[in-house]
């Protein structure tokens, strides 16, 4: 199938998946931007960024049930509803307790939707194109969800507009996935590795899952409430928000591609102090703040983001092809379970060493996960790069996704013409 064809197969569902990262994207920020504006405590700042992993944890748990009693429609209008409904009412209830409550509930509506989603992409594609359809969709997420940042500078946060405006655009994701031709496929909650077994198939793996949960979710749910906190208007914000993600957007393949060609956790290791080095910097104000806190908040986006995908797959290195799917579902929930504590920590150490506390905690947090992974490098021989799996880039979203990648497909049915890996290699390679 040409790339044209699988394009125009999929577009549809693309156009309500960006749709609902774009409403995402800028949501979280606004919401950062907007709690420093009412004084919201910075613990409970820390408890609403929180709230929405917490809710997305729970909706991955409990939205395959929801689908499979009253299908993929309803499911997906019923919780698109509720998100918009959400987006709204933090604009009418202005206090952290409300915000919590809604913050979770749009983690368990994202859940469910993208779950949805996922499952009529992975519904799409085969052997020829699973590649393909990873890669675009990787793009649209990332690219959509920096988007969302430019929005901030569309009106000022202290006002409604750009909670309706998330409302909007989260309602609007709901026409094309309701109207797309694609039969429904059949879904079900995946099995789930236990985290014992897990641990003593790759230590790294686990361990790296939490810790870049830890950092992820600190970093993402925070960043504009740092840069808030560092004195820029929301317009600047927006740029350094921009940034953060389209660092991450850069770094993903050449890390991917480079720890396809050695131990992997050489590069986990490197990327692990990089993100201690540039938050050490940050924390004490070595650097001036202007231009060099956009040129960090950029390459610490570059560290973090990739930082999940490396983790994964130096896990797949260990599993059998039937493995993967059950391994991904219970990396989700270690990664969900740090994203969910991440936030907290995070504003603990702002709250103790002010706006810098951030990324002293983003570079201890690298420093154990370094350190973990230096100590397993001379416990474990490293796997034959001949014996690796290719590196996919992962958006992090639900355990659907671990199904439409490539790496989840028995190897012994693909011939050489058809692996999907060659091809996502292809896609990132071309011009």
């Amino acid at each position: 199938m040409t790339l044209r064809a699988t394009l125009l197969g999929i577009a549809a569902l693309l156009l309500g998946a960006g749709s609902l990262n774009l409403g995402m994207g800028l949501q979280a920020s606004l919401l950062g931007v907007r709690a420093g504006i009412e004084n919201f405590p910075t613990l409970l700042i820390g408890l609403v960024m929180s709230a929405y992993y917490a809710g997305f944890v729970l909706g991955s748990l409990y939205a395959p049930g929801v689908v499979a009693r009253v299908g993929h429609i309803r499911t997906f209008s019923a919780f698109a509803s509720l998100a918009s409904a959400a987006a709204i009412c933090h604009a009418v209830f202005v206090d952290p307790l409300s915000w919590i409550l809604f913050r979770a509930l749009t983690g368990f509506c994202f859940a469910a939707l993208c779950l949805v989603a996922e499952s009529w992409l992975n519904a799409r594609a085969s052997n020829l194109n699973r590649g393909t359809v990873v890669s675009i969709y990787f793009v649209v997420m990332l690219g959509m969800t920096a988007a969302g940042q430019a929005f901030l500078m569309m009106a000022p946060p202290e006002g409604y507009d750009l909670f309706v405006f998330v409302s909007v655009i989260i309602s609007l994701a709901l026409v094309p996935i309701a109207l797309t031709s694609t039969p429904s496929p059949e879904i079900s909650a995946p099995d789930r590795m236990s985290f014992r077994r897990l641990y003593s198939v790759s230590p790294v793996g686990t361990v790296g899952t939490f810790s870049a949960g830890l950092i992820t979710g600190a970093y993402w749910g925070l960043g504009a409430v740092f840069a808030q906190a560092k004195g820029l208007v929301s317009d600047d914000i927006a740029v350094f928000m921009t940034l953060l993600v389209l660092g991450g957007v850069v770094t993903q393949w050449p890390f991917g591609r480079l720890s396809d060609r050695m131990d992997r956790r050489i590069v986990i290791g490197f990327v692990a102090i990089a993100i201690a080095v540039v938050g050490i910097l940050v924390s004490t104000d070595i650097l001036p703040d202007d231009p060099w806190l956009y040129v960090m908040g950029a390459v610490m986006g570059g560290l973090v983001l990739p930082l999940y995908g490396l983790v994964l797959a130096h896990t797949n290195d260990h599993l059998e092809a039937e493995d993967f799917v059950p391994a991904g579902a219970a990396l989700l929930m270690l990664y969900g379970m740090g994203a969910v504590l991440g936030p907290l920590l995070g504003t603990l150490a702002m709250r103790l060493v002010g706006a810098g506390g951030l990324f002293l905690y983003l570079a201890i947090s690298a420093i154990v996960l370094a350190t973990f992974t230096a100590y397993r490098m001379t416990q474990r021989a490293a796997v034959d790069v001949e014996d690796t799996e290719s590196f996919v880039p992962v958006t992090s979203t639900t355990a659907m996704a671990y199904e439409l990648d490539p790496r989840s497909e028995d190897e012994g049915d693909q011939s050489p013409q058809e692996d999907p890996e060659a091809q996502a290699i292809q896609i990132a390679d071309r011009p």
